[in-house]
């Protein structure tokens, strides 16, 4: 069975390793036991790539026996003591060990596969500064003149050289060595543009303080700026300490994510491993036309790199789920801190963004309808935080609660709450009058007494309560803010023009609901509300606090912490609250009838799917394994709370259920409202779903390819 689900091969993942041998100082032998070693345990795991240090096979720090004859010989067997291993391993090894070629010295890495020695790369850089002095042993890339080179008895590619997986044709790897990615243009830089998705540096690269973090900080930039992979390894346990020293650093990086760092300074051989997301990085690529454009403008260094088919043994076969993590929540971090970072940047983003669009309007104010729900919540934290900014009143947001025919006692209330504790001019307008001399006017049923709650019901509530918002605007100078999410859009779970889809301005419409949810909550516990009506620019959050402790201390005024708490408790109790567009009347002790999410799936699966479909463009059957992989075992991985969510697991046919939810609704019958929804601040590299943006699609396409994939997904993973 090769199209196996729970196997990462076969969504275009690859697990790759790097190792990190203990080695002697020229003892060829014992470092390639060490490094045959690392290598089967690799292999044992399903990587089918493995790298290994620069110059390993008789170690680093050799100086000038690189130039002894007994130790070049003990090299080449040492080579093939590894070459003969690695017949019975399905991986590529590649190892660093000086080459001869011509009478001269090169240092080189040499790619190992199935038996057989498929290529060799030359160093290009020869540092020849500070404490490096390899231009004394060894000749750079351009001095060699050749492009094949004898080894083992073998005539063998050797040059600017791109290997390509034959099973596996994403995995596309490229070797530079050390000092090639410290150079102001790498060789790898090229190899990338040449098609090299994975990019291999075997290095040495002796330890000082504050090493370390430049090696990520290069690393990582090189992977992002190639939008590739990138592998790093160097010398660790037992490399001469004459006059350096060592401490094995090994990193794996992808378009510059951190996938895997290894334990610097351990005492004996290492491994890291770490499955990377190929189809990710040619998606990446595909879509950011500028690397294109630099492929041309590149052609000549391009046009140098020869494609060497690799045979691996690619295990699809066999059951391999992901060992990498996927984050449950892809728009929310999970990490606190950088949580917090996310919403303080994502919050500025949306104030900044309405600031400038009242500065170009000439106008003050802000109509802004309440439903006491999350997403009018959020919209009014952000109009509240725009006013302080502005020096304007709170006054100046002009606030509307609405209540309805299904207006739950709770929602209501915490809209009231909300508006008093923002410090907003409140209003309250019952729209049944208005909604019910409508249902008459259409000869509706309701309006002669029977129960009948269908879309034109609701809609005439949803538009009514637009209605009211436009006209309000129009009569007191002011703008409609609009408060749908990027989630609802995505699902076109809005009334579409005279209703929630249209305002004058969206603060909300590029954050998906997930997000929303948590920014709320870190503005209920940063206390960025600050003060009332007041508003004083410059008074919230920190330095609200500090004023209230310097008020306390003298113990004189009222305490503005209570209200602070009281503001906090009303966020809280919003966030609480099921998520429900109250459109229906409920049946029984004035709870909503309508439960947005048993309509259409829970938002964190939607959400989930939403970023994968919309960030990359991933086919359904890949979405659903990620989802899997992230959603299958709540005990598994880290949540973005500190207690706060429902820790909820789903089996793969909830996923698929959900996913088929998303497909239809994303696909075939939500893109007319997308194509002509307001203007609103795209606030992430996530993706935003406007026409004038990241997203242009036609509104009468159809889901059937999407949904053909889905039914590809078995319900059972394991079958």
């Amino acid at each position: 069975m090769t199209n196996r689900f729970l196997n990462l091969y076969n969504h275009d993942f690859a697990r790759v390793a790097v190792g990190v041998p203990q080695c002697r100082v020229a003892d060829p032998a014992f470092n390639a036991a060490q490094t045959i070693a690392l290598a089967r345990q690799a292999d044992a795991q399903g990587a089918v790539l493995v790298a290994f240090p620069e110059l390993g096979i008789p170690a680093y720090s050799c100086e000038d026996l690189f130039q002894q004859r007994a130790l070049q010989d003990a090299c080449d067997a040492a080579l093939a003591e590894i070459v003969a291993a690695s017949r019975e391993l399905g991986a590529a090894l590649i190892v660093g060990m000086p080459v001869r070629v011509q009478q001269r010295l090169f240092n080189c890495a040499v790619v190992i596969a199935r038996g057989r020695i498929h290529g060799v790369v030359p160093k290009t850089y020869l540092p020849n500064y500070s404490e490096f002095y390899e231009a004394r042993q060894f000749n750079a890339f351009d001095d060699a003149g050749v492009d094949h080179v004898t080894l083992l008895g073998h005539d063998v590619p050797f040059g600017a050289l791109i290997f390509e997986a034959a099973d596996q044709p994403l995995l596309r790897f490229h070797c530079e060595i050390c000092e090639d990615v410290w150079v102001p243009v790498p060789p790898s830089s090229f190899a990338a543009l040449a098609g090299a998705t994975v990019l291999v540096n075997l290095s040495a690269s002796n330890v000082v303080v504050g090493k370390s973090a430049y090696r990520h900080q290069l690393v990582a930039q090189q992977s992002a700026r190639c939008l590739a992979a990138y592998l790093y390894t160097s010398a660790g346990q037992g490399e001469s300490t004459t006059d350096l020293a060592w401490d094995g650093q090994a990193l794996i990086y992808e378009n510059g994510d951190m996938l895997a760092e290894s334990e610097r300074f351990a005492s004996d051989s290492h491994l890291i491993v770490a499955d990377i997301d190929l189809e990710r990085l040619a998606r990446e690529r595909m879509h950011q036309t500028t690397f294109g454009v630099s492929v041309r403008r590149h052609a000549q260094e391009v046009e140098r790199f020869r494609t060497i088919r690799v045979e691996v043994r690619v295990p699809r076969d066999v059951e391999l789920p992901l060992a990498r993590t996927i984050a449950r929540f892809p728009y929310v971090p999970s990490d606190a801190q950088r949580r917090d970072e996310r919403c303080h940047e994502v919050y500025n983003i949306q104030v900044q963004a309405l600031m400038q669009r009242l500065a170009s309007s000439n106008l003050q104010k802000v109509v802004i309808g309440v439903s006491g729900g999350l997403d009018s919540t959020h919209a009014l934290l952000v109009c509240a935080k725009v006013m302080d900014r502005l020096g304007l009143p709170r006054t100046n947001i002009l606030a509307y609660t609405m209540p309805g025919f299904a207006t739950s006692e709770r929602t209501l209330r915490q809209a009231r709450e909300l508006m008093e504790a923002v410090g907003c001019t409140a209003r309250e307008i019952d729209i049944r009058p208005s909604c019910m001399q409508m249902l008459k006017d259409l000869d509706h049923p309701f309006a002669r007494g029977e129960a009948v709650y269908d879309v034109t019901f609701e809609n005439v509530q949803a538009g009514e309560r637009t209605n009211h918002l436009f006209r309000l605007a129009n009569h007191l100078g002011a703008i409609v803010i609009g408060t749908g999410d990027l989630s609802e859009l995505a699902l076109g779970w809005c009334t579409y023009g005279v209703g929630d889809h249209m305002s004058h301005y969206n603060v909300n419409a590029s954050v998906p609901k997930t997000l929303i949810m948590h920014l709320v909550r870190w503005v209920a516990e940063t206390g960025q509300l600050g003060g009332a009506a007041s508003a004083r620019p410059g008074k919230g959050g920190m330095a609200e606090r500090a004023e209230r402790a310097e008020r306390a201390e003298k113990g004189g005024g009222k305490d503005p912490g209570k209200d602070v708490g009281q503001r906090r408790n009303v966020l809280i109790d919003i966030l609480e609250t099921e998520i429900s567009p109250e459109l229906v009347p409920g049946k029984a002790n004035g709870a909503p009838e309508q439960r947005t999410e048993h309509f259409i799936g829970p938002y964190e699966l939607q959400d989930f799917n939403l970023y994968y479909t919309l960030r990359f463009g991933y086919a359904p059957r890949k979405v659903a394994f990620l989802s899997w992989s992230a959603w299958h075992d709540a005990s598994q991985g880290r949540w973005p709370d500190e207690g706060h969510l429902a820790h909820n697991a789903y089996d793969l046919v909830a996923i698929k259920r959900n996913l088929r939810i998303f497909l239809d609704r994303f696909f075939r019958t939500s893109q007319f409202k997308r194509s002509c929804v307001p203007n609103a601040p795209k606030v992430g590299t996530g993706g935003s779903l406007s026409p004038r943006g990241d997203w242009r699609a036609p509104s009468d396409s159809e889901s059937v390819v999407w949904l053909a994939d889905l039914d590809t997904v078995p319900d059972d993973p394991h079958a």
